[in-house]
């Protein structure tokens, strides 16, 4: 069977990601312009230290998920199983990449089906917002999440990646009333992320207004999602097009201030350029939850499970000793941990 042009289109994404240099090249996430202050007298013990927390009521060895990225043909399902396992495994969280091709091609629900190797893990299903005004109802929000036995709704913000593609749904008007009216009907957590371009507090509280359970800021720094779309396209003019954004966005650690200060009671989720337990600790300290890591844990998935592991276990490890050198014994006081700004 052909791939339609939704599933060819995300075995692209994966590829690109995979084989190109999609990264920023001057913006940064913000997270090198804070710096935790260290305390030289912890009065815990490292092994005492609790890194564990809990989010719409799963228990997470620490507060990590990984991060919604893949899905829609055999390869992406392997690597979604590999990171599901891994999940399991671990103790944290998962998001399963964007599921319009589920809905379009019920038979590629196996490559979204993790269930098997990941009963009990914090699994989030995830669905452009923008496909809402384009016939994806309430009642298909249900229908994917009845599929992926998810425990929660991503949906993802993306109008600058929609404008790039030759083929993107850019239909933004009137979005919000459609964001606001799953909100109340799901029987299931909705999360509003962006996917590589940040949230500001003015979008924000439209979405907090709008009844979302939390909020994922998903800020520049991290993967150019214009960069990515830069590859897939033909013509020297549209790659220009494409490439004059690849330094757009509101860098993670800034949006993480701008969403917190909307709203300081808001779940809130750090992605976007996270790459280490410091990067984690540090996205706590500035408001957040909980981080999504994508880029490297993918990397590590395409090469082994053990390469996976491992960059877990490194993940963990960095935030145990980051919070050991704050004096956070428990994840609610590494929150409340002195951070300053360079």
């Amino acid at each position: 069977m052909e791939p339609t042009g939704t599933e060819s289109r995300k075995a692209d994404h994966v590829r690109i990601v995979l084989e190109e240099d999609v990264s920023f090249l001057q913006t940064e996430t913000g997270f090198d312009g804070y710096r935790l202050v260290h305390c030289a007298l912890p009065e815990v013990d490292l092994e005492a230290v609790e890194t564990e927390t809990h989010f719409f009521g799963h228990r997470l060895a620490f507060p990590l998920l990984i991060a919604s990225m893949t899905g829609g043909t055999p390869e992406t399902g392997r690597i979604n199983q590999i990171l599901a396992e891994a999940a399991q495994a671990t103790g944290i969280g998962m998001g399963l990449g964007s599921a319009r091709v589920l809905l379009e091609q019920p038979e590629v629900a196996p490559s979204f089906q993790v269930r098997n190797v990941a009963p009990d893990i914090l699994l989030f299903a995830n669905l452009g917002a923008v496909q809402l005004n384009y016939g994806y109802d309430v009642q298909a929000c249900r229908r994917l999440m009845d599929l992926t036995e998810a425990d929660a709704l991503y949906l993802h913000l993306n109008p600058l990646q929609e404008a790039l593609q030759r083929e993107g749904d850019t239909r933004f008007s009137g979005l919000l009333k459609q964001i606001e009216a799953v909100c109340h009907s799901l029987d299931a957590p909705v999360v509003v992320k962006e996917v590589g371009w940040g949230l500001s507090t003015t979008v924000a509280r439209q979405l907090i207004d709008a009844g979302v359970a939390a909020l994922d800021v998903a800020g520049a720094g991290g993967t150019s999602w214009s960069q990515v779309e830069f590859y897939r396209l033909g013509s020297p003019a549209e790659q220009e097009i494409a490439a004059s954004f690849r330094e757009w966005g509101i860098p993670t650690a800034m949006s993480l201030r701008m969403v917190r200060n909307a709203d300081a009671e808001i779940p809130l989720i750090s992605s976007g350029g996270v790459h280490s337990g410091i990067d984690i600790a540090k996205s706590l300290a500035l408001g957040a939850d909980i981080a999504t890591m994508a880029g490297p844990l993918l990397h590590a998935a395409a090469t082994s499970s053990e390469a996976l592991y491992q960059r877990l276990d490194i993940l963990h490890r960095q935030f145990r000793i980051a919070m050991f050198a704050t004096g956070s014994p428990d994840v609610a006081v590494l929150q409340t941990a002195e951070i300053i700004r360079l």
